[in-house]
């Protein structure tokens, strides 16, 4: 199978194998991307992590578990500019460097080994995480407790005064959610070094797990404008015209259209 045939293997599985499905969005941008030995790295941390784990209830331990992880060098990524290894799994078990997404999966693959209950949660931004049933949610980049005003205070950080926080920012991921993001993450990253096929690539991950919106389609239109598959283009413009409902856009794409050239066809 091909690395993007195993990816949604990985989803098929009950449950979704959620860490390994990312390793395979690894194995597309690297051809030479170890798989086992991943994996091998992520069962020695394990016991790295567990070994310095207090004794307490599974349910008590998420909190310990992140900390343990941030005492072992793991910690969000603030290079500038952000490179696509600050997404990509495999790198950043290499480095213990990453977004708080790329982190997260890692703290959730350590927390499915050890029976930890955990749940990852969208929130607009900065990825968070969460024990099921609890009043706060966690910070992958180090297990800071945040509770409303904490997620209110964050949420304005990234988004200013005017973003409200409601409940759907708090609600739980499910695996294909998490991996949607990961991979608008890295068509954001790839795209922001020129690397225009690797944008492509996560641009079509993205599109292929559903439930894109008209701003996906957008993306993957300008990729095929920058590459110069102008037939590509207008499939992609016509899709976002469709989904979008906001009339000034609507105008835009309807004259981005009218400008590209007729529709090729090769019998």
């Amino acid at each position: 199978m091909t690395p993007r045939q195993s990816f949604f293997a990985c989803l098929q599985r009950s449950p979704p194998a959620l860490f390994e499905a990312a390793l395979w969005i690894c194995a597309e941008h690297d051809s030479e991307v170890d798989h086992e030995a991943v994996l091998a790295n992520v069962r020695e941390l394990r016991q790295r992590v567990s070994g310095g784990l207090p004794m307490l209830p599974v349910s008590e331990l998420a909190q310990p578990l992140l900390r343990r992880m941030n005492d072992l060098g793991f910690a969000q990524d603030d290079a500038t500019p952000l490179r696509p290894q600050a997404a990509l799994v495999n790198k950043v078990l290499e480095r213990r460097r990453g977004q708080p997404l790329a982190l997260g999966l890692i703290a959730l693959e350590l927390a499915r080994g050890l029976e930890i209950p955990l749940v990852g949660v969208n929130f607009p931004g900065h990825f968070l995480l969460r024990v099921p049933g609890a009043d706060h949610l966690l910070d992958p980049c180090g297990g800071r407790r945040l509770y409303p005003n904490d997620c209110r205070d964050l949420l304005h950080r990234q988004y200013g005064p005017n973003m409200k926080l409601n409940a759907e920012h708090l609600m739980n991921a499910e695996p294909v959610q998490m991996l949607q993001r990961l991979s608008r993450n890295l068509r954001q990253l790839h795209l922001s070094h020129d690397d225009f096929i690797g944008a492509l690539i996560d641009a079509e991950r993205v599109l292929e797990l559903g439930n894109a919106n008209a701003a996906d389609y957008l993306a993957r239109a300008s990729l095929y404008q920058r590459l110069d598959c102008p037939n590509a283009e207008r499939f992609d413009l016509e899709h976002a015209l469709l989904l979008s409902d906001d009339p000034i856009q609507r105008i835009r794409l309807t004259e981005r259209l009218g400008h590209l050239p007729p529709n090729s066809i090769v019998h």
